[in-house]
């Protein structure tokens, strides 16, 4: 799946950039912490799905507790973990109050830019496929009208409302709630069938009454 790219337009008279159109993109949905364990246990692993979720809630409290020691964690070539302050400014230093003037503090990520693993924007970028979400939407819809097209081989002249049943008789009758029914019955008036399993019903009665699933055709009626 590539990733998905949505073109909006600046509505902002104040910028200017008002009017352009740009790119920004799009989540499909936000995997979760358990979810992607699971997905570690099935990506060509030995471990089941409770053993990565035991590794990985032990990595994720060790990496907070190494960060709030004021640490940098790497997390692999996929990055470094660090923490950063926002903060009040004072006109001298020892003004400054530690519980006071900072205001937040936040996690932060920075992607690695090593040699093995060169995660920086350009080198990114090379590494991903992109698709407007407009073409997406236009091939879903194309799937859609194309599919769902059956095909009804039903040779009866006044069809029931039956399930996928194949019945030869000239006048069927209403098919009841039981499942497709093939019944040997020769008797010259037979009975209403019940909501029995699957028999198989070569009904050559003259006038037969309210069967239990006349074989049909594919289940789509052409009335």
């Amino acid at each position: 799946m590539p990733v998905l790219v949505k073109v909006t337009q600046n509505n902002n008279e104040k910028t200017a950039a008002y009017g352009k159109w740009y790119g920004r993109v799009v989540s499909t949905k936000t995997m979760s912490y358990q979810e992607l364990c699971k997905h570690m246990s099935e990506h060509n692993s030995v471990y089941g799905e409770d053993v990565c979720l035991g590794v990985a809630n032990k990595l994720q409290n060790c990496m907070l507790e190494q960060l709030l020691e004021g640490k940098k964690v790497q997390f692999g070539e996929l990055g470094t973990f660090y923490l950063s302050v926002k903060s009040t400014g004072t006109s001298k230093e020892s003004d400054f109050n530690l519980g006071v003037n900072i205001q937040g503090l936040f996690l932060c990520f920075a992607p690695s830019r090593t040699d093995v693993n060169n995660l920086s924007s350009k080198m990114l970028k090379k590494k991903a496929a992109f698709m407007n979400v407009k073409d997406l939407i236009e091939v879903k819809g194309k799937n859609t009208a194309s599919g769902g097209s059956n095909e009804n081989d039903n040779d009866n002249e006044n069809p029931g409302t039956g399930g996928s049943n194949e019945n030869e008789n000239e006048n069927p009758g209403t098919s009841g709630t039981g499942g497709s029914n093939e019944n040997d019955n020769e008797n010259e008036n037979s009975g209403t069938s019940g909501t029995g399993g699957s028999n198989e019903n070569q009904n050559e009665n003259e006038n037969p009454s309210g069967g239990g699933g006349n074989d049909g055709g594919d289940g789509t009626d052409e009335s």
